[in-house]
């Protein structure tokens, strides 16, 4: 459930995030997600890609593709724009403390 044993997150985690959090809180884990959806449910951060930013990604090269480039001409590509989320109700909830610097790095802060 962590980020450290979660190899990737599948739609059933994506689907379950609420349940998933609960349980995390229940049991008193600091969990890190790579998806902001979770720390918007309560999970205690998230670091990773802005799945709107992929979203457009993906349509763009939709759109290259439709316009006639072969898929195998297209390069591989990374996100370029990683998100930090912090919720600091989960912070707080959980007694941790947290480096004001981490707070003010992240791109948004759940109060």
């Amino acid at each position: 459930m962590s980020a450290l044993c979660q190899k990737r997150l599948t739609p059933l985690f994506i689907r379950h995030r609420a349940q998933l959090t609960a349980l995390a809180a229940k049991m008193r884990l600091p969990v890190i997600y790579s998806m902001r959806e979770f720390a918007e449910v309560g999970e205690l951060m998230s670091y990773g890609m802005s799945l709107p930013g992929l979203y457009r990604d993906k349509a763009r090269l939709v759109g290259k593709i439709l316009s006639g480039t072969s898929p195998a001409d297209l390069p591989i590509e990374r996100p370029t724009r990683l998100e930090l989320v912090i919720n600091l109700k989960t912070l707080k909830a959980l007694g941790i403390s947290m480096p004001q610097t981490l707070q003010v790095a992240a791109g948004d802060v759940i109060e």
